[in-house]
């Protein structure tokens, strides 16, 4: 059940006619209403093609600064291979000339800066069109381009449920259900991290004696086993910035506390043991700011850690900020929940400035890099609730912070999906979108591409 302006997003397969149809592409339902923000792509009226000349049309695309503008494509004459599509003959492949020019009139280059402008949304109908979009969308080139032109949008992930998963894209306000993933009883019951990084979604768990990573990815709309990590571990803090992650922290199975880091390049799917952190910690949080990796709070041998350390990419060395974590210690503590039964810090990074929720107070606090204390800007969303920091999510997406919780009632609950873009005043949250679920948020991730 969903209300609001939001549908869900399902998942439809080419015909069996070609071999490398299996690719999987978004059809948003005919039959549920959806946002006016975004135009359908795999509807072209006859009407619009005249002697195999597509007329003059106005495609709504996404703007690099946020929201949607109007461009004008002058197609001219259509490969054949769309003609015949749309003029209900048998679907045929173009030959490779047309493939290779993506949309003949204009050639390739000129036909790929147009799709570079288009919301992702409606690459799955443009990789129908024929084997060069196909092939184009599904190696994942046109997000590298895209990242190399300044071109990102930002969705959503979470799970609500063991082995689901939902996307939401905060513009379009659509929903889109993941294929569930496979794994064993272990697995699905442990402890799990997530994290986006390039165009994968990865999520971290525990089988029966080791640790195991499973990976999504958009290219292929499936699920399949990643990268192990050079030392592998939970409770770390990570974050990721364009095609790389890191992850830092963290304990092994033996609860061994590590003070490591490691790497990851998405489009290698390699790990990279980077220098050791000065302070060992576990059940932290880490952002991306100013160019620079960050560990924020956690805890560890000697208990609860306000400090934060700052990486450097560039020199390879770490550097400890004191007081940067916003999590309470000492006598502000007494009398409150153990450290360990609390959530990481929730943090999170707009514009190069780190805000963190305070569940206990219901507050949003902004950083001050100068004299490096937290201030409380505003409140958070009324219908923000958690279990002492577990099932609230607080995220960055894009130029906006992201806020998903909701309460619950027995066999009863809500999700919501706040938005707030930062600016001078106090926050004013836009309610996004809501969902109707049982459960609290397991994991959340933002997947910018």
């Amino acid at each position: 059940m969903l209300e609001g302006h939001s549908c869900y997003v399902s998942w439809a397969f080419l015909g069996s006619c070609d071999q490398e149809s299996n690719w999987a592409f978004i059809n948003f339902c005919p039959d549920v209403e959806v946002s006016d923000r975004k135009r359908r792509l795999d509807k072209l009226d006859v009407s619009e093609i005249e002697n195999g000349v597509l007329r003059e049309k106005m495609s709504k695309t996404l703007d690099p600064e946020g929201g949607f503008r109007r461009i004008h494509l002058n197609a001219g004459p259509l490969s054949g291979e769309l003609v015949h599509q749309r003029s209900g003959n048998q679907r045929q492949a173009g030959n490779s000339s047309d493939s290779d020019n993506l949309i003949h009139s204009i050639g390739r280059d000129m036909s790929i800066n147009c799709i570079l402008q288009c919301s992702r949304a409606d690459y799955g109908s443009l990789a129908s069109l024929n084997r060069g979009f196909r092939s184009l969308i599904r190696s994942g080139e046109i997000y590298r381009l895209r990242r190399m032109n300044g071109i990102t949008e930002h969705w959503v992930y979470f799970s609500c449920h063991l082995l689901e998963w939902d996307a939401f894209d905060p513009v379009a306000r659509l929903w889109m259900h993941l294929p569930r993933m496979s794994s064993n009883e272990c697995f699905m019951c442990s402890d799990k991290e997530s994290l986006a990084v390039g165009t994968e979604l990865l999520v971290f768990g525990k089988e029966v004696d080791s640790y195991v990573t499973c990976r999504y990815s958009i290219l292929t709309n499936s699920w399949s086993s990643g990268m192990r990590m050079n030392a592998p571990r939970c409770l770390f803090g990570s974050a990721s910035l364009g095609k790389i992650a890191i992850l830092a922290g963290g304990c092994d199975s033996l609860g061994n506390i590590y003070s490591s880091a490691e790497l990851y390049d998405s489009e290698k799917k390699t790990w990279e043991t980077l220098p050791s952190m000065n302070k060992a910690r576990k059940m932290c949080s880490a952002v991306f700011m100013d160019g620079k990796f960050f560990v924020i709070g956690g805890i560890g041998a000697s208990g609860v850690l306000t400090s934060g350390e700052e990486f450097d990419l560039q020199t390879k060395t770490w550097k400890e900020i004191p007081n940067m974590s916003p999590v309470k210690s000492g006598a502000d503590r007494e009398n409150e929940t153990p450290a360990a039964a609390e959530a990481p810090p929730l943090v999170a990074v707009v514009n190069n400035q780190l805000y963190a929720a305070d569940y206990a107070d219901m507050e949003v606090r902004k950083y001050n890099k100068v004299t490096k204390t937290w201030v409380t800007v505003g409140r958070l969303p009324e219908r923000a609730d958690s279990m002492n920091g577990w099932g609230l999510a607080f995220r960055a997406c894009g130029d906006r912070l992201i806020v998903i919780g909701g309460r619950r009632t027995f066999g009863d609950g809500t999700i919501e999906v706040n938005s707030w873009v930062p600016n001078e005043g106090p926050p004013q949250w836009d309610l996004l979108a809501r969902k109707r679920s049982g459960n609290f948020v397991y994991n959340c991730a933002v997947m910018g591409c």
